[in-house]
């Protein structure tokens, strides 16, 4: 049984094994520079021994801050690949450490869990090169970079036909019809001007950014900015650590492991809400965090059901809300009231059937007699002939519109 012991820079490393020996620690297993790895105990494995080794273990994750590493003897007397074990969450094979979950880890609204590059936004402002190249019939000799087609950048397009012909790229050729390195050459370039290589248009936009202080480049950039998903997050919202924790994975050694090594939140957000319903209706957390989160499971189980009924299972709940419908909006708020058992209550719905299939007509229906039901009132503009028999009382307007 060991722990590892590293000499501070400044520090000399005989001082650091006097230390030791001071402390009775006279028997190092290996040295590597600045890198101790000293002999906690040797003792024969037996249950008769248990208390020995408990004590030796936790003397050397104390002294070993929190590492330690086990060494089995081979009948031979050599010995065999290390267990290496650690006290908190930290792979002592990598020597990696991870902080503990807390709530604002997981959510994009908070600065702690937010994605660094695109602030939780799910997005970056860049170049959109679909507007760069916007006719892909054009070749590169007929104008098919656009930006380059005014007299002002007039020497990036020479710029760019020089160096065309110097690597043999076709400059007659349809933009659709080079290949993805040409296009990638095209775009990313070789390196910096400075070193008379081909730029790119990348880095020729990213030195526009530069002169983004005059007007015309502003309005310039303006032509082809659009969103793109971030590349660090890859529209996740959230930090790398966020992402690495997974919901639902089996580690028990004599369990049945599930065909899924379990989900992260943003892959649980990216499910159809019915098949995020039968995630979370499958899943089995381990004691004590069964009884700690049975409330919350019941709550999101109930919330994801009522979606479903409502006829928006086909939806993701990482669905922006300005792409929904109108209809669509209107039955989350109906599925939001079902969720928090409102009464007494008045709802003016205008036409919830709105983009709805006509098989789920009728779990619309079965949800606005629920609202009913719990003592709310409903007023419904609808043209729909199903949902217009199964209201208690129809009031026609007319004739014509309006």
């Amino acid at each position: 049984i060991t722990f590892p012991v590293r000499v501070p820079g400044n520090f000399p490393p005989e001082e650091v094994k006097t230390l030791l020996a001071r402390q009775g620690y006279t028997r190092l297993y290996r040295e590597d520079g600045p890198n101790l790895e000293v002999i906690q105990d040797r003792t024969p494995f037996s249950t008769r021994r248990r208390q020995r080794i408990v004590e030796a273990v936790e003397a050397a994750l104390k002294h070993g801050n929190g590492r330690v590493s086990v060494y089995p003897l081979e009948p031979s007397g050599a010995t065999g690949p290390p267990l290496r074990l650690s006290s908190d969450l930290h792979c002592p094979d990598c020597d990696r450490h991870y902080r503990d979950p807390f709530p604002n880890l997981f959510s994009f609204n908070s600065p702690i869990g937010a994605c660094d590059a695109c602030r939780g936004f799910g997005r970056t402002m860049g170049i959109d090169y679909g507007l760069v190249v916007p006719d892909e019939s054009r070749t590169l000799a007929d104008g098919a970079v656009k930006p380059w087609q005014t007299e002002s950048y007039r020497e990036c397009r020479d710029d760019l036909m020089r160096f065309a012909r110097r690597r043999g790229i076709p400059t007659g050729t349809p933009w659709r019809k080079l290949t993805a390195e040409q296009k990638r050459w095209v775009l990313d370039g070789e390196g910096p001007w400075e070193d008379n290589q081909w730029y790119g248009v990348k880095r020729f936009f990213d030195w526009l950014e530069t002169k983004s202080y005059r007007m015309h480049i502003r309005v310039l950039l303006s032509r082809y900015r659009a969103y793109n998903t971030c590349v660090e997050c890859g529209g996740s919202r959230l930090k790398p650590e966020a992402r690495l924790w997974k919901l639902g994975a089996r580690g028990e050694p004599n369990e049945p492991r599930d065909s899924s090594p379990g989900l992260t939140i943003h892959e649980v957000m990216l499910l159809p809400i019915d098949r995020c319903l039968d995630f979370f209706n499958r899943l089995r957390l381990p004691a004590p965090l069964d009884e700690a989160t049975d409330l919350l499971l019941r709550e999101i189980r109930s919330r994801l059901g009522y979606l479903v009924e409502g006829g928006l299972a086909y939806l993701t709940l990482d669905r922006q809300s300005r792409t929904l419908s109108g209809g669509e909006v209107q039955r989350i708020n109906l599925t939001t009231a079902l969720g928090t058992s409102l009464v007494n209550t008045l709802f003016v719905l205008d036409e919830p059937s709105i983009g709805l299939h006509a098989r789920d007509i009728g779990r619309v229906i079965g949800v606005l007699r629920r609202l009913r039901e719990a003592g709310n009132s409903l007023i419904v503009v609808e043209h729909d002939s199903q949902i217009m028999l199964a209201a208690d009382r129809i009031v026609d307007l007319g004739p014509g519109p309006g």
